[in-house]
């Protein structure tokens, strides 16, 4: 098995853990109740998969970055429902149970929605230079990686509450291992071409972070917990999903280093957020 395959292989099982784990400790009750409020989860779908999107295709063109690294950038602006999102909003004294709810909702619709977006987007921005993406296959891909054991570990919690209670913990610690194993893996695969990541790449990684984070602040409505929640799941992204996107269909690229190093990025940024909301709100 080539190492190309052997990472594909690494990511996918990362992801359908990670995806059952979400979905033993959430609820439905908590889902329904975001979606309750349409017209926050309708800014979420607009902030997510329009404006995000649209702001990362503005800098890589006055980047010029170069196709398949760009793909790699577009793959995660497109990506969102990082599970990173209830914890990243606990940490800042912001509403859990709506990061909680948003999280799911964008993590299903990524699986369909995802594909689509790159399927119109990437030949528009890379042109013929990078790989042309089959829509129905990556939607048939991702609807069996992410939507179904999202939704398994979902009924599990609801059907026998108490077996997911009792799983949610090794789940999430098995989730934490494969999460390192897949970083290490790339890192030692990628290294050389991390290594060679310019200053000008970590300045537009930045500027696309900050415009996420901005994007989900003026989105996230009148209420300044639910802000914090949108501007924190807006900035993060699903870089699990978008790893077995781009190890599946960029194997051996410069997207997938694009890929993790964004992700990477924008998970400690918004930490690095989440962190001084939490120590604003102490303070007060």
């Amino acid at each position: 098995m080539s190492i190309d395959r052997l990472i594909n292989l690494f990511v996918t099982i990362t992801l359908i853990e990670m995806m059952v784990a979400v979905g033993l400790r959430v609820t439905f009750a908590e889902i329904i109740d975001t979606a309750r409020n349409w017209r926050f989860v309708a800014r979420a779908v607009v902030a997510n998969y329009v404006l995000v999107p649209a702001v990362a295709i503005i800098l890589l063109l006055l980047f010029h970055a170069d196709p398949m690294v760009a793909a790699g950038f577009l793959v995660l602006a497109v990506c969102p429902g990082a599970p990173f999102g209830p914890p990243f909003a606990r940490i800042a004294h912001a509403d859990v149970p709506a990061a909680v709810g948003l999280m799911v909702i964008l993590a299903g619709s990524s699986a369909v929605l995802s594909p689509l977006l790159l399927s119109v987007l990437l030949p528009w921005l890379s042109g013929s230079e990078a790989p042309q993406v089959a829509p129905l296959g990556l939607v048939g891909t991702l609807l069996i990686t992410q939507l179904v054991p999202l939704l398994a570990g979902l009924l599990v919690n609801h059907w026998r509450p108490q077996l997911a209670a009792r799983l949610v913990d090794p789940f999430e610690r098995v989730s934490k291992f494969l999460n390192l194993g897949v970083v290490g893996l790339i890192l030692a695969t990628q290294f050389q071409m991390l290594a060679e990541i310019r200053m000008m790449a970590f300045l537009g990684m930045l500027l696309l972070l900050a415009a996420s984070l901005a994007i989900g602040w003026l989105m996230g409505g009148p209420d300044a917990e639910l802000r914090k929640t949108m501007a924190l799941t807006t900035a993060l992204r699903n870089a699990g999903l978008g790893l077995v996107i781009v190890t599946g269909t960029f194997a051996g690229t410069p997207a997938a280093t694009a890929t993790l190093a964004y992700g990477i990025f924008a998970v400690l940024g918004t930490l690095l957020v989440a962190l001084w909301w939490g120590r604003q709100r102490a303070g007060a």
